[in-house]
């Protein structure tokens, strides 16, 4: 006896049990048939999954899900991102270590993960904490290091306070530390630097190629590498007024065009002539000083107010030598741009504009907008920095912005000052290269011993891993490694002198920058990768993560793909074909009367006259319902994945998840939208229950227009779905299966009429399957139940994807807009084969054709097939 309601608590386990037990979803790479490689971001393990997870791998797994279906031998990886600071700042908080808080949090995330029924194979479960994978990543580090893809040197970087450790610039938001939140302070250190650098053009050029990743994302990462093409132009000093007889100052412009605008030059505060003037000056001295209070991040710099100091050096323009120019020691020049020195021409510049207004140097504006008098071109407190012609820039008046920059670099680059031209054309990078080092315990150990003898020395690759010493202690800020009695002093392997080990561990983005190859062969014990089995899965055919990786992750994993290329662990260089971004999930924000933020749980809400209010399910006291924002435990608005499987099962999760809103959009976490979601779920195994009682066999009598709709809709569906779940538009395949579950039910009502019961029936069955199948990715378990229903064979989860009946697709009628004298006055629906002689009297009989012409006659009708008809009269 079949139940009338699904259960979901009965019938997801069972299924899960099912594919377990068979170890459905284990991928073998000597399997012949085509791969294909999907994949989510990893997730940290921060203890449990929250609802963008949920999203995230329900998209990912309809993929998956799909492409086995259709044949592919599909790669579904898990793994964990599993060191960071939030496992030390837990220790220290709990008094637990990192590992075991960790491996906690990885055991319960697993078994959330399986709840939802993720086609995952779980046999290559990598964490990047397990020495086993951390002693490869060990391994290419040498690796690069040999290859000269590894430098070490000091320099200004990024500190945080807070977690007392270094952040790479992308890890700075908004003047602070994207975990702590504190904010950053600049300190000179000795670092170990990945040279992403030495590919930043390669990268550039790359991103043309990736016609599979979003616009936005290709043009964040071409922003972020800051590819320019300018002049080194040399400015003549006044010797007299510098620190030490300098004779000259080098600066990077990308707007030579705006010489005759310049105003003032700047240093960077670590500039080596900032430097040296202010040994001789305590006052600058003093303002470089608080100017390393600010971050190294581009970001930072350009929020602060822009500050500087007159260092009394001044500069001789290029075009003049009568006219000289300020020299400034500035908050808002990095060292590390350029040449740590530029020239501001504020009327075109709204940072040097902030400044000059500031400091009361004026402004010349050298370019006019079209249509604008020059005369009356002024600038106030907004720079110009858009096209126009050339003014008050002597013998470069009238001429573009494009012919100007060409001008000036023709003439500067035939100068002479000294034994060298003026200036030379240059391209230049924004792009720094990536600091790795991290002061900090729970990391990958950066393989190096320092010796007094030999200097720094590589760990022997039959000494790896270089694994973390247990027995650590955070009863301190700062990092345990430095601390630790004997774990960092080691005899040297060149000299067996005595040496200590490094103590930074590496960037956690140098853990997820090849995992994804890890994934590929995660069993290899002897090296990180096979790059014949890594070429054949990778580059990855469909990515699935946030847009806020876009640089951090995305970037470092393409450089890391051409290292590995470099050191022969790949033979490829890119490695995402396909990349897609999801949207966030959000909710209502809830607040008390004391301002203390309320979990969605504990509110229940009244409606009266349309006024939605909200109360406190336990004090009944009123809630203030807020502004929709990104879940988020600050502000705990957030919904318990465990707590929605535990009442309406994963498969309803799953189908809201998909159904709410375009993917790549935000989706609105409702109850109303997962009850509908629930109903939906009941509706299906009801009407799937009908259709399986439902008696005939096809072919048993002809087919009636009922049952032949009711094939069509089912192989419309299909096709649609095909299509939109290659784009990834799955809130279309869910809207297609509404309205294919619409065709069913409309046609089990019929068939309860008797109405040509065995060829409907037969019809029906045929349409159901179809649509079990189109189910199946989304919602695995109900389509498990439902094929079991149907008497489908095996499980649906193994069933092929079904054929498309082309011929189905065509419909036997078409309508065509009619025209009476140029305007449209109706449609007519006649036979898609339908010929000339017929589609005219269809025309004359059509009522709004008569009256159109008012007892004229018609003197020509003109039939534009299947698409239109002109009628003239």
């Amino acid at each position: 006896m079949r139940p009338e309601r699904y259960n979901p608590k009965e019938a997801e386990p069972k299924w899960q049990a099912v594919w377990a037990e068979r170890d459905l979803f284990r991928t073998r790479n000597d399997d012949p048939r085509p791969t294909y490689y999907v994949l989510e971001m990893f997730p940290y393990p921060s203890g449990r999954i929250h609802m963008g997870h949920v999203r995230n791998y329900a998209m990912g797994d309809v993929v998956a899900r799909y492409k086995r279906a259709r044949g592919f031998n599909v790669l579904h990886p898990m793994g964990w991102d599993a060191f960071g600071m939030p496992a030390e700042n837990a220790a220290m908080q709990n008094r637990v270590h990192p590992a075991v808080w960790t491996y906690q949090n990885i055991d319960t995330m697993r078994g959330q993960l399986k709840s939802m029924g993720l086609s995952l194979d779980w046999s290559r479960e990598i964490a990047t904490c397990d020495p086993a994978y951390y002693r490869h990543q060990q391994a290419m580090f040498l690796d690069f290091l040999k290859a000269g893809l590894v430098d070490r040197k000091q320099a200004k970087v990024n500190w945080d306070p807070v977690d007392h450790t270094v952040l790479a610039n992308e890890q700075v938001i908004d003047g602070r530390g994207w975990r702590s939140g504190a904010l950053v302070e600049q300190r000179e250190l000795t670092q170990w630097f990945f040279k992403i650098t030495d590919v930043a053009q390669d990268l550039v050029d790359a991103l043309d190629g990736l016609e599979r990743w979003p616009e936005k994302v290709r043009l964040m990462q071409r922003n972020w590498i800051g590819r320019s093409e300018g002049l080194l132009v040399r400015f003549a000093l006044e010797s007299s007024t510098t620190p030490a007889g300098e004779r000259d100052l080098e600066i990077y412009t990308t707007r030579p065009d705006t010489l005759f605008g310049a105003k003032f030059l700047a240093l960077a505060p670590d500039h080596p002539l900032a430097r040296a003037a202010a040994e001789r000056n305590p006052e600058l001295a003093a303002f470089i000083e608080e100017c390393k209070r600010v971050g190294t991040a581009q970001e930072a710099i350009d929020r602060a107010e822009k500050l500087g100091f007159d260092t009394g050096i001044r500069a001789v323009h290029p075009f003049d030598p009568s006219w000289t120019l300020p020299v400034y020691v500035a908050n808002f020049i990095l060292m590390e741009y350029g040449t740590g020195a530029i020239f501001g021409c504020p009327a075109h510049d709204q940072r040097d504009l902030d400044f000059v207004n500031r400091y009361g140097l004026g402004n010349t504006p050298v370019v006019c907008p079209p249509d604008i008098d020059p005369a009356a071109f002024v600038i106030t407190d907004t720079a110009y920095d858009g096209d126009g012609r050339m003014i008050n820039s002597r013998f470069l008046d009238g001429l573009t912005i494009a012919e100007a920059k060409e001008e000036v670099a023709r003439r500067l680059t035939a100068q002479a000052l000294g034994n060298a031209p003026v200036a030379e054309r240059k391209v230049n990078f924004r792009l720094r290269d990536w600091g790795i080092s991290r002061q900090r315990y729970w990391g990958c150990p950066i393989p190096i011993i320092h010796c007094a003898e030999c200097g720094v020395v590589p760990v022997p690759h039959d000494q790896l891993p270089v694994v973390l010493p247990e027995d650590v202690s955070f009863d301190q800020p700062g990092n345990p490694l430095d601390r630790h009695p004997t774990w960092k002093n080691v005899p040297c392997p060149s000299c067996s002198g005595p040496a200590r080990r490094e103590t930074d561990t590496m960037d956690t983005f140098v853990d997820s920058s090849w995992y994804f190859a890890r994934f590929t062969d995660p069993t290899l014990t002897d090296r990180p990768t096979d790059p014949q089995v890594v070429d054949r899965w990778l580059p990855v055919d469909q990515y699935i993560g946030g847009i806020e990786h876009a640089i951090l992750h995305l970037l470092y994993s393409r450089f890391f793909t051409r290292a590995m290329h470099k050191t022969g662990h790949a033979g490829l260089d890119e490695p995402f074909a396909g990349l897609f971004t999801q949207g966030m999930v959000v909710h209502e924000t809830y607040k008390a009367s004391d301002g203390a933020w309320v979990q969605p749980a504990e509110v229940r809400f009244e409606t009266d006259g349309g006024t939605r209010r909200a109360f406190h399910v336990k004090t009944n006291a009123p809630v203030e319902i807020g502004s929709i924002e990104k879940m988020s435990k600050s502000k705990k608005n957030t919904v318990d994945p465990d707590d929605i499987i535990a009442s309406y099962g994963a498969d309803t999760a799953r189908w809201f998840m998909l159904s709410d809103s375009p993917p790549e959009r935000d989706v609105i976490w409702t109850e109303e939208g997962v009850q509908g979601a629930w109903r939906f779920v009941q509706r299906v195994w009801r009407l799937v229950l009908e259709i399986a009682d439902q008696p005939g066999e096809a072919g048993a009598g002809p087919e009636s227009e009922t049952a032949l709709s009711v094939r069509k809709a089912a192989h419309r569906a299909l096709a649609a779905i095909e299509e939109d779940v290659e784009r990834l538009r799955f809130n279309r395949c869910v809207a297609h299966l509404y309205e294919l579950a619409n065709t069913l039910q409309a046609g089990v009502t019929e068939a309860r009429s008797g109405a040509d019961a065995a060829g409907l029936g037969a019809a029906l069955r045929e349409a159901a399957t179809i649509f079990v199948r189109l189910l199946a990715p989304m919602m695995p378990h109900l389509a498990e139940e439902c094929w079991e229903v149907l008497g489908g064979e095996g499980l649906v989860a193994q069933a092929a994807w079904p054929v498309v009946d082309r011929d189905l697709l065509v419909e036997n009628t078409i309508t065509l807009p009619v025209q009476v004298n140029g305007k449209k006055r109706g449609d007519i629906t006649v036979p898609r084969d339908a010929d000339q002689a017929a589609v005219e009297a269809a025309v004359r009989d059509l009522d709004a054709v008569q009256r159109a012409i008012e007892g004229r006659p018609i003197r020509k009708i003109i039939v534009v097939p299947q698409r239109i008809v002109n009628v003239v009269a």
